[in-house]
């Protein structure tokens, strides 16, 4: 039974980059795509995946809003936070509020792959 991910993006090519990395390494990513925080939420409660792939930067809501929300309802949630460089008093908040762990852009595959075999195997 392969992983179920969410990947979370407001920009197309990321989400694509995600994807691909995850799918070449055994992953499912379940119809799973959003582009900003409210979608995230939307989907998580509706898909259930294993992981989130969540970006900190979007649009509507950012991701460590719904980061909070999802936690809020799933305190199990698995998420990932994605995001560039500079970002880091972002990913120190997200990591409070629950994140299992954060991967920088540009995406290298080695390191999106290891996150994301150690938070869900």
């Amino acid at each position: 039974m392969s992983k179920r991910v969410l990947i979370v993006d407001d920009a197309a090519f990321m989400r694509m980059m995600v994807k691909d990395i995850l799918t070449k390494n055994g992953y499912e990513v379940v119809g799973g795509e959003a582009q900003d925080g409210v979608e995230a939420v939307e989907k998580y409660d509706e898909l259930k995946p294993d992981l989130v792939t969540m970006d900190i930067t979007m649009p509507e809501m950012d991701g460590i809003a719904a980061l909070k929300e999802i936690k809020g309802k799933d305190s199990e949630a698995n998420i990932i936070m994605c995001s560039a460089m500079g970002q880091q008093a972002m990913v120190i908040d997200a990591i409070q509020a629950g994140a299992r762990d954060f991967i920088v852009k540009p995406f290298q595959a080695d390191r999106v792959i290891e996150a994301i075999s150690k938070v869900i195997g």
